[in-house]
């Protein structure tokens, strides 16, 4: 089976609709929360600018504009908190680029939200194989897969949405490889956000210019020129990795990992070690004398900000987000503000915070999921943890009632309690959803144009 005969016949298992479902409310709520960032505000006034049919709703405003320029703005400020979820074989952020281009296509079409769902797994199963085919390599080399990788699963996702054959599923797939890009130097940065919208964008326009009867090659992704090759894959054939679409589910096998802080996933396994043993031993700033934290050899290339002068680079710096868990016991939303950024507090932990490479860390563990944490306090104590994965992850899923509070919490930073509430509930009831649209109207005009 072909990645295009797979995108346009698959039937994605019920259990993998509900894991879609959860990703699709745990994104719609980040997204909402990252509606007002200037990320998020900078795209907006850029698409406001240019739009022209006015029939897609960027999500937190009172903005309509194009489905291409919807998918933009909404792709982008799903990602602008950091706060959306992972997948550790794609090594991307699925669901930003993913929801966005399926939500702009839903509205265009008056999609059901079972189409939706199953739109959002083939799109997943599309990039995850992708993902196995080219990872670690790709990563390493530069390239930011929620970028890259989620371009070829938006436009699948779109394809689906759109009722494409297989023959114009395969070109808009050739478009999506001619158009991946995305760079990890700029990590800490405006633009990684940006990434994960011009993904969806990127995705939805490849489906649109295909239905329009654009043609492309049928080697874009696997040709001597094509995507694995110039991409710098590990592997270069994809033929390995898709042997079993339709009989097995990534999603399902893999999972989604919902991220629990609102940082880069590279923190969370040495977070998770360092709040436990905070509660454990009731332990403050002023009792630490320093903390050491081993992480395998791809989190450094990852976490490049030592000193972050912002808080999107805080987002990327291990020493920043150690130090803040310490002294506020706690990660959130609040903690990349300028405030606390600038804190004195927080900035004397910092230094006392030092990240290294651990050989010793299992190799054959997926990267960024383990980290080995020691705290030594003044008083000569040396406290130490272990972390394989961190809350959040498929071993250990966030609950439905985490989900719910997380949502709530970043829906209220764009709508009114009751309004969020509402969005909750209708999200928490989307795969039996008549209309996409009416789900998406109550996510749409809660915040100002």
């Amino acid at each position: 089976m072909t990645l295009a005969e797979f995108v346009a016949s698959a039937i994605p298992p019920v259990e993998g609709r509900h894991a879609a479902a959860r990703a699709l409310l745990d994104t719609i709520g980040v997204m909402l929360a990252g509606a007002s960032e200037p990320a998020a505000a900078s795209v907006q006034q850029v698409v406001a600018q240019e739009s022209s049919g006015l029939q897609c709703s960027v999500l937190g405003t009172g903005l309509r504009t194009s489905a291409t320029n919807a998918a933009l703005a909404n792709g982008t400020a799903a990602h602008a908190h950091d706060y959306d979820d992972m997948c550790f074989v794609s090594l991307a952020h699925p669901s930003a680029p993913l929801v966005a281009a399926g939500l702009a296509i839903a509205e265009l079409s008056g999609a059901t939200g079972r189409a939706l769902l199953e739109a959002y797994v083939v799109g997943f199963e599309i990039e995850a194989r992708l993902g196995r085919a080219m990872n670690p390599r790709h990563y390493q080399r530069g390239w930011h897969c929620t970028s890259t990788l989620g371009t070829i699963g938006a436009a699948a996702a779109a394809s689906r949405l759109l009722g494409f054959d297989a023959r114009v599923i395969g070109h808009a797939l050739a478009i999506a490889a001619s158009e991946a890009s995305g760079l990890k130097e700029n990590f800490g940065t405006m633009v990684k956000p940006l990434h994960a919208g011009l993904a969806a964008r990127n995705g939805v326009l490849a489906a649109l210019l295909a239905q329009a009867g654009m043609t492309a090659s049928g080697s874009a992704i696997e040709g001597p020129q094509g995507l694995l090759a110039a991409m710098d894959s590990e592997s270069s054939a994809l033929r390995p990795f898709i042997a079993d679409l339709g009989g097995r589910w990534e999603i399902l096998d893999t999972g989604i990992t919902v991220k629990l802080y609102p940082s880069c996933a590279a923190t969370h396994p040495a977070l998770d070690a360092l709040l436990d043993l905070k509660r454990r031993d009731g332990f403050d700033a002023a009792d630490v004398d320093r903390i050491d934290i081993g992480v395998d050899a791809i989190t450094p290339t990852v976490l490049l900000h030592e000193h972050p002068s912002t808080g999107l680079e805080g987002k990327f710096s291990m020493p920043f987000c150690a130090a803040a868990a310490v002294v506020d016991g706690h990660i959130g939303l609040a903690t990349f503000a300028a405030d606390r950024l600038a804190d004195p507090i927080v900035a004397g932990m910092r230094e006392r915070v030092a990240m290294h490479v651990d050989p010793s860390l299992d190799a054959g563990a997926p990267p960024l999921t383990q980290a080995r944490v020691q705290v030594t306090l003044t008083d000569g104590r040396v406290l130490g943890a272990v972390a394989n994965g961190a809350r959040g992850y498929p071993d250990r899923p966030a609950t439905s009632d985490q989900l719910a509070a997380k949502f709530l919490s970043c829906a209220g930073v764009a709508l009114p309690e009751t309004r969020a509430r509402e969005a909750l509930a209708a999200l928490q009831c989307i795969d039996s959803a008549a209309d996409v649209r009416t789900v998406i109207d109550l996510c749409g005009s809660g915040g100002a144009t």
